[in-house]
């Protein structure tokens, strides 16, 4: 669902060593009201969509992280429960500082909320593609059915759910693939949006995501510091994306045409957030063809364009190109760089070949040499990268609670629902 699969375990594990631990309408929105931050609410117009990307004004007026553009009321929501579903356009920031529009998901439970009101998990999402059609809010089970299994249960156990798009996903322009500042403001921001469709929810919140979700989450978590009116009481990553330095060279080693997706999504992100990196000028004109085919598709359509490539003509890049654009990937994207303050859980199924446990041990250590005191990691015997997530349920119930969150009894964990 969300990194290189099992073909390029070998040759990204290899270079893991060698690196050492481094690393989307129907129905009116809801009426506004007065918020943490002090802005006005009034009644946002509502979210629309052309051709698969979300309208927004240009320019658009700058306003306030977490501020509305628009909100649609979708009313209740058959793939979580019928908990009460919102699209909405929220101002976020990207990691140049500049005002972006980006689009997401509120989910809030059925029935009256608890005293203080709901308290709030924002959850990032693991990889769908980058092209508008792949935003998680224009799907109804948010991107996969294991998402929404997951999400139904938070909501279930009486929480709130925010779900970002992340910038470009749906908005126009480029996906920021993997750019961990950007994914990050973009989960807490939309926890202050969610405030302003929604009057009963809680200042508390919850940073939890899945893979690139997971790296998202931790990113979230210091970029919490910039909402002091909320109280982020802890992050969950689940199968974290990491070590984004050797992706590429992992990528091309192991000769698995079919897996290039990743490499030409992380690319095209870089080339999002540094309009230095030009994707036909770095490729080619041939290859930049097959990599534009590639990111008109979402994960799980085949990507039958690469079939036919080898990774050598598919990712055409001196050694001294690989280097460079290596070196900005991680830079951007690896979420093991800063220290977090906060309670921290990291899920891993030891049988993730999707992201290799090997990698997020790694990412544990380097959190903790760096100064992150209460970061816990509980590893699966056994699980994949999907499989993780309802079994570890419980544990993930369990920490939240701990933590402020909504007592977790009666939980039982569940087998992943594909598709």
């Amino acid at each position: 669902m969300s990194n290189p699969s099992r073909h390029i375990l070998k040759a990204l594990l290899a270079m893991a060593v060698a690196v050492g631990g481094c690393s989307a309408s129907h129905g009116a929105p809801a009426s506004g009201s007065a918020t943490a931050s002090g802005h006005s609410t009034a009644a946002p117009p509502d979210v629309r969509v052309a051709d698969h990307t979300y309208q927004v004004p240009r320019p658009l007026p700058e306003d306030a992280p977490g501020a509305l553009i628009a909100a649609t009321d979708q009313g209740p929501d058959q793939q979580t429960g019928a908990a009460h579903r919102w699209t909405v356009l929220y101002h976020s920031v990207n990691a140049h500082h500049a005002d972006i529009p980006v689009s997401g998901t509120v989910l809030v439970p059925r029935g009256a909320p608890p005293p203080g009101g709901w308290p709030v998990v924002s959850w990032g999402h693991g990889t769908t593609g980058v092209a508008d059609r792949c935003a998680p809010s224009q799907a109804p089970n948010l991107g996969f059915n294991e998402y929404a299994q997951e999400l139904r249960t938070l909501l279930g156990a009486g929480y709130a759910v925010t779900a970002t798009d992340y910038p470009g996903l749906g908005t126009p322009g480029m996906h920021t693939y993997l750019v961990g500042a950007d994914e990050g403001n973009a989960v807490v921001d939309i926890v202050t949006a969610a405030r302003r469709v929604e009057p009963n929810l809680a200042p508390t919140w919850f940073a939890v995501g899945h893979s690139q979700g997971g790296q998202a989450a931790l990113f979230a978590a210091n970029a919490a510091r910039r909402v002091p009116g909320l109280r982020l009481r802890g992050t969950v990553a689940i199968a974290p994306a990491s070590h984004l330095e050797v992706m590429l060279p992992g990528v091309i080693a192991a000769h698995q045409p079919s897996q290039l997706s990743f490499a030409l999504y992380s690319l095209a992100g870089l080339s999002a957030t540094d309009r230095s990196v030009n994707l036909r000028s770095l490729l080619g004109p041939s290859a930049a063809r097959t990599a534009a085919g590639i990111l008109s598709q979402c994960l799980g359509g085949g990507h039958t364009k690469l079939t036919d490539a080898s990774t050598e003509q598919a990712l055409p890049l001196s050694g001294e190109q690989l280097s460079r654009v290596d070196g900005e990937m991680g830079a951007y994207g690896d979420p093991d760089r800063a220290a977090i303050h906060g309670p921290v859980l990291v899920i891993q199924g030891s049988a993730d070949q999707d992201v290799p446990p090997r990698w997020t041990d790694a990412v544990v250590g380097n959190l903790r040499s760096l100064g992150s005191r209460e970061v816990v990691e509980r590893t699966y015997p056994g699980l994949d990268h999907d499989q993780v997530l309802g079994q570890s349920v419980c544990d993930l119930l369990a920490f939240l609670g701990a933590h402020g969150g909504r007592p977790s009894a009666n939980c039982v964990p569940y087998q992943s629902d594909g598709g």
